[in-house]
């Protein structure tokens, strides 16, 4: 990156450590930095490392963190001339970007088009389909039971129904015969209508114990696509992931290569500019599916920095500002094994019950190959409004065995007393002779005993 600040002030528009993160980036860069934040927290490391700070709203994200006229407020009093909204609730969401745009505040992101066209699945599934990507027998908009009745007897069970609008596991459904259609049908509908307005499905043939496979994508302003490889996202519960690592452990060179040029093709379909993720399910016959497109950053990112050495967040930036990107597909070479645990602020004995209350003690590991983002120290009160990610311990080695090993090094020396958390569960897992030679689904985690 050049020396010269790409911007002069960047607010980020989200919370917890991924805006730590950002700051971060910032100021390695010579920007200065705006941070937000709710009544409920006043004590988040974020504010402590920003330039400035802003309090927007109390508790409830619907009058903080999802706001948008009290963000845009922040911005245009702060002056700031960027916004980047982290991986929230407003880093998807077209409307923020184009409000931004009108502004005169840069949406550190894709465009609002790029944006909309992946957050519709159905849309999304139609642009993949054009762009002769690999994706799963499926239908359309389905406008009643019963046509989905008629779709799924061509199709054949077992089909999963899924939200347009969906994301996270919400809007979703499994169905293994034709008795449990209608079951399901009204229950991902009303889920739907609830978290996103829509209750519109679509449906597509179930892939059975699948693997999770996403591949890293980063465009710019002039139309380069690159892709940086794979991450292993498959130790999953209800569709929120625990555990990823790159490379994955059954992707060979050929499959990657096709895995990773289908991502681009997509990726350019849309005219996709900064970071995102193509999601993909793969089959125990190696065939793989389109799942869905994260149009941000995701908060498993450092395990591809780790094997790349690439910066996504400052590339961000700096395609963001105009910049070509400082690298092409050739530049690309990624090396040794990266694994990340996300450690949440859960009770992992009582089915992962979030724990909010404040820490005591907070003793970070370190050591060759170990990093962790995090917002939480002694004293941290975490609150109960937000999602639960306290840190993600991250762990680099040669081979994949010594990732795992300095993995469960790291584990543990991490201390965190005053409020249980995800620890133990990450230690059984990284034990586990299934985990250990690479068996690993998208079932992962309830062959644990932990519930899905």
């Amino acid at each position: 990156m050049s020396s010269t600040p790409l911007f002069d002030k960047i607010l980020v528009a989200d919370r917890g450590e991924i805006a730590v993160r950002v700051i971060r980036a910032c100021k390695e860069l010579g920007i200065r930095t705006i941070a937000i934040h709710s009544e409920a927290d006043g004590n988040s490391l974020h504010i402590g490392v920003a330039d400035e700070d802003v309090c927007i709203g109390p508790p409830p994200g619907d009058q903080s963190y999802r706001n948008i006229p009290r963000i845009l407020s922040a911005a245009e009093v702060t002056n700031a001339d960027a916004i980047h909204p982290g991986y929230g609730p407003l880093a998807e969401n077209a409307d923020f970007a184009e409000m931004c745009a009108s502004c005169g505040i840069v949406f550190i992101g894709p465009s609002p088009d790029a944006i909309r066209r992946m957050g519709d699945k159905a849309v999304a599934r139609e642009t993949m389909l054009d762009a002769n990507v690999p994706v799963a027998p499926g239908t359309g908009v389905l406008h009643s039971l019963e046509e989905a009745r008629l779709a799924a007897e061509g199709i054949g069970y077992p089909i999963r129904l899924k939200a347009v609008a969906g994301g996270g596991g919400r809007g979703m459904r499994t169905v293994d015969s034709v008795e449990g259609l209608e079951r399901a049908w009204n229950a991902a509908q009303a889920e739907a209508s609830a978290a996103f307005t829509s209750g519109t499905l679509y449906l597509e043939k179930e892939v059975v114990a699948p693997r999770h496979v996403e591949i890293q994508v980063m465009g710019d302003q002039a139309d380069n696509v690159v892709h940086l490889g794979e991450r292993e996202c498959s130790i999953q519960r209800r569709h929120q992931k625990l555990i990823e690592e790159s490379p994955s452990p059954v992707v060979d060179d050929n499959l990657r290569r096709r895995m990773g040029n289908a991502a681009v093709a997509g990726a350019r379909a849309v005219g996709y500019t900064g970071a995102g993720t193509v999601e993909f399910l793969l089959d125990t016959s190696g065939s793989f599916y389109f799942l869905e497109m994260n149009t941000r950053i995701q908060v498993e990112h450092p395990v591809t920095e780790m094997v790349t050495g690439i910066d996504l967040v400052k590339t961000q930036i700096g395609v963001a500002a105009g910049k070509p990107l400082p690298f092409g597909q050739a530049d690309v070479r990624p090396t040794g094994h990266a694994i990340e645990c996300r450690i949440n602020a859960e009770d992992p004995d009582y089915n992962f019950r979030p724990s909010a209350g404040e820490i005591s003690t907070f003793h970070a590991p370190g050591g060759p190959g170990v990093r962790i983002d995090s917002h939480a120290y002694a004293g941290y009160r975490v609150p109960s409004h937000y999602d639960s990610l306290l840190a993600k311990l991250l762990a680099y080695g040669d081979t994949r065995e010594e990732a795992t090993a300095r993995m469960v090094r790291a584990l543990e020396e991490f201390v965190i007393e005053g409020i249980p958390t995800t620890i133990p569960f990450h230690i059984a897992a990284m034990r586990h002779p299934d985990f250990r030679d690479g068996r690993i689904d998208t079932d992962f985690v309830a062959g644990l005993g932990y519930g899905g």
